[in-house]
């Protein structure tokens, strides 16, 4: 991709609107870095990188006589692509890209990416170990928390980046090409985004737009979408399946993961010998542990990757047993769908803490997905009468519902009510915002919260 010439707008100003900056202007090119939110001061944002000092930096309106001097816009994910001031921008002519379509224009080496609603960053976790062990230069990048753009620089034709994508990612790809994506999953999520699930849908789908015939999507066939939309893309399909045995793919039967492949059957390992719980887990190794044969892994280093691999922070994270009481956090789970496969995984009676930030979502499924496993249900945050509301509709007791005021009150009142042999889940089905800056601040509260806890 020819960038000569070429000025840039940088729209944002968090981790990955910085990296961005950073990576243009060591390249040589003409940057404006740009945040509507006035609150912050120039100079704030000068001490983020050295490489900012002499960088022309706008905060609140943004100025008509930048709109016209630049070219290219990259917006940070978190920067609505219909917002006023970028629909004027692409009114005038200027291509809107996200970071991630900045980073792959440096990109030299191959990249194996996925998304999908829910187990991204497991799958994208597990597929980088696996690689790591494989190939002597990853990179492990995207929402998983690394800006893409701060390590392209570092690929060269032999190095693999494995990235996770998210649907705001997704919204600004224009020649983002994967040699192998993977779409795990798509259920209601980000709708006060994306507006519409078909809309949501679409992004998510980007991941494919320009991938060909020598290129590989990996899908779930038990979600009907998926399988549906396999049908319109021009990419190899390769499908995972947790109910049924497939001709061609990756798929549990009973306790083992088999893959199937050129006529033959091959045991890649016994969820027994796993770290992980859950079969929505299982559907991640399948992802991962499929994307990496694609690649031309070995099965005996996969496999060896796959029976030392531990949970990720945060997600269905054992955390400390406190008189006899098990507690997890799953505070990555912050939709319904994710903390449905939270709750199926206990395999004990649960004290459930949910609530949070309202994504516009509805809460009856994963109610029905209690399954008479939780005795009690505790709620905070701006959805907790919400939910609340929801249980009681679906018939969940109402002197098991518990409304509090904090995650210490949650805590405290779960542990309380716990017996030896029960389980506390930090499963929010809700974003940390409002009340925490991020689930990771969320669920390393509960950890602590979890340890201190007397015995």
């Amino acid at each position: 991709m020819n960038l000569e010439g070429k000025k840039f707008l940088v729209f944002g100003t968090g981790i990955s609107g910085i990296s961005a900056a950073e990576l243009l202007i060591k390249h040589g090119f003409s940057v404006v870095i740009y945040d509507g939110n006035e609150k912050m001061t120039v100079s704030e944002i000068r001490q983020k990188s050295d490489v900012l000092k002499e960088t022309e930096i706008i905060l609140g309106v943004l100025p008509e006589r930048v709109i016209h001097a630049c070219d290219i816009a990259v917006l940070s994910p978190g920067v609505p692509t219909d917002l006023p001031v970028v629909e004027t921008m692409r009114r005038q002519g200027i291509e809107i890209w996200g970071e991630i379509e900045l980073a792959y224009a440096f990109e030299r080496g191959r990249v194996l990416a996925v998304t999908g609603t829910n187990g991204k960053t497991t799958t994208t976790s597990l597929l980088g170990a696996i690689m790591e062990h494989a190939v002597p230069k990853v990179k492990i990048v995207g929402n998983i928390g690394i800006p893409y753009t701060s390590v392209v620089s570092d690929t060269d034709k032999n190095s693999v980046t494995v990235a996770e994508i998210s649907s705001f990612q997704l919204e600004t790809v224009h020649k983002f090409c994967p040699y192998i994506s993977a779409i795990l999953n798509i259920t209601p999520d980000h709708l006060n985004r994306h507006h519409t699930m078909e809309n949501y849908q679409q992004a998510k789908m980007q991941i494919t737009a320009n991938q060909g015939e020598e290129q590989i999507c990996v899908l779930n066939y038990e979600d009907p979408v998926l399988r549906a939309f396999s049908q319109q893309i021009k990419a190899q399909t390769v499908f995972f399946s947790s109910q049924r045995k497939l001709e061609r793919g990756i798929y549990l039967e009973e306790e083992n993961i088999i893959w199937a492949w050129d006529g033959a059957c091959q045991a890649v390992c016994s969820v027994k010998e796993l770290n992980l719980i859950g079969q929505h887990n299982y559907e991640n190794v399948m992802a991962a542990a499929a994307m990496a044969l694609l690649f031309g892994v070995s099965m005996k280093k996969i496999r060896e990757v796959l029976v030392r691999f531990q949970a990720v922070a945060h997600r269905i994270e054992y955390v400390v047993t406190k008189g006899g009481v098990r507690f997890y956090n799953d505070s990555k789970g912050t939709n319904p769908d994710a903390a449905i496969q939270a709750i199926r995984a206990m395999e004990w009676p649960t004290l459930l803490i949910g609530g949070g930030y309202d994504k516009d979502s509805e809460y009856e499924d994963w109610i029905k997905a209690f399954d008479g496993k939780v005795k009690k249900l505790v709620l905070l945050g701006a959805t907790r009468e919400k939910i609340r509301d929801a249980a009681l509709k679906q018939g969940y007791p109402a002197e098991n519902i518990i409304l509090v005021e904090n995650l210490k009150q949650a805590v405290d009142i779960c542990y309380k009510n716990a017996a030896a042999g029960d389980a506390v889940l930090l499963s929010p089905a809700c974003a940390s915002w409002g009340m925490f800056e991020n689930y990771e601040q969320r669920g390393d509260i509960f950890k602590e919260l979890a340890r201190e806890l007397k015995e």
